[in-house]
Order: C-alpha cells, then structure tokens, then sequence
C-alpha cells in the first residue's frame, strides 16, 4: 500500500488557498492513501469560533477529492459539533464513508484544551487490508494511548510540530514505529504560521525495525507498505507477547 503526504505550507485560515494548493500539488500523484496536516485546511489555530467548520465544508472537499482519485484521504480539522469544538480527523474512502477520532491529547502549552474538547476513543480503521491507527500531534508523546494490543498494523500521525522541537517528533516516531511492531507514518507541516512558528519539513515513514521506508518528491512524501513483510516480521520478533497487561482510565 503506498501512502502519500503533503508538506503542507499552510495558509492561516484560509480554507479555499489550501484546498487549491493541496489539489495542485497531489495532481500527478498515484496513492492508496493521500496523508494530510493536523488542521490542514486553517492552521493550528486556537481561534476555533472563527475557523471551525459547521456544515462539513472541509469534509465535503475531502469527500470529492477521495472520489477524484479512487483513493482514500486523511488528516485533521477544527470543527464544531453539537456546540464543542474537536481537532477531528477524518479517514475518507474512495466512495464517500468516512470515520474519524477526535484528539485525545489536546497540547495545554499552546491552551488548546481550553478550546477544544478532548476524545474518548482509540479509533483503528480498515483500509485494503490494513488495520490503521489515527493519531494528531501530541498524541505522540503518550505512548500508553498508541500501545499496540494487536489490533493495527500502521499508525498515521499528522501533526503542526514546531522546528524548536522538532528532534522530539523525529525520534518518537521511530519509537513508535519499534515498540509497537507496526508501520508509522508521521506527516508535518512546513512553513510559518499565524502565530510565526515556523515549522520545518520532517516528515518520516518507519518499518517496524525502525527502518526508515519515505522517499522524498519535492513537498511530496511517500512510502510503501507491505503487509505480508510486516507480518512475516512480527512471527519472527513476538515481542508484544510479552507486553504488560494494563487498561487506559479517563
């Protein structure tokens, strides 16, 4: 299975620039997964009353541009439900279904949790065979959430990682990918945003082993993932047989 991502350079609330320059650079790219940025269609904005979608306007684009390349499309978006907003991300299918996880780890440093609501459930979606874990950002750095019970296979984490701490990002992917025996691919933004972060291109792809699997096209990142290689490894390294036994408490 090959996904693709976008090193995004996002425009600051500006959800029709994004999806034109998101639809331009993707137009020669062959993909089973197009991967998008954490909040790719405004930025990381903590203005989520301005930005939010009401009417499933990102999700209506995502929806079309799934069905234009006979492929699915993921990635994360401000919206307003039922009078909360969530950082929801949206896994599209080529026929127009969707599923979605909400952010459990909402980032208190940048006051994100005093604007969003956090998510309650782990959510691992099917796709061409794959059992696929959705994470965002600072989902990252709790590895408890992400631990892999034997229930995926690869685990998407779209992010807004800022270059000052962007090293953390880098090596906990990897980690990630290691402890958990599972494919990970951890898509970043680039370019400054509304609140003159700026964010670097580090976006990575990771075998199991930790071997690194993303090749590089411009702003376009791409890896391909076997499923039979991944399970032929898992039968060799049983390692999360021997994990600890334990339940996440809200």
């Amino acid at each position: 299975m090959k996904i693709s991502g976008l090193n995004l350079d996002i425009s600051w609330k500006n959800k029709e620039e994004n999806f034109s320059k998101i639809t331009e650079q993707f137009s020669d790219v062959v993909a089973d997964i197009y991967l998008l940025p954490e909040m790719f269609a405004t930025g990381f904005c903590m203005q989520p009353a301005e930005i939010a979608d009401r009417n499933g306007e990102t999700l209506k684009w995502m929806q079309e541009f799934a069905r234009d390349k006979d492929a699915a499309v993921c990635g994360s978006v401000s919206v307003e439900d039922s009078g909360k907003f969530y950082n929801r991300m949206y896994f599209v299918k080529p026929d127009g279904s969707w599923e979605k996880y909400d952010k459990r780890h909402l980032f208190s440093f940048s006051g994100e949790d005093k604007v969003y609501t956090a998510g309650k459930e782990r959510v691992v979606v099917n796709y061409n065979g794959f059992r696929i874990l959705l994470q965002v950002c600072y989902d990252l750095r709790f590895p408890v959430f992400s631990r892999n019970k034997g229930d995926y296979d690869l685990a998407l984490y779209v992010a807004n990682w800022p270059e000052k701490r962007v090293a953390a990002w880098q090596h906990l992917l990897k980690a990630r990918a290691i402890e958990n025996l599972a494919g990970v691919f951890g898509l970043n933004r680039i370019g400054k945003d509304g609140n003159d972060l700026v964010y670097t291109e580090s976006s990575h792809a990771f075998f199991a082993d930790g071997t690194e699997l993303s090749t590089k096209d411009g702003n376009i990142i791409s890896a391909e993932f076997n499923l039979t290689e991944l399970q032929d490894f898992r039968s060799h390294f049983r390692f999360l047989d021997d994990g600890d036994r334990f339940a996440i408490e809200d």
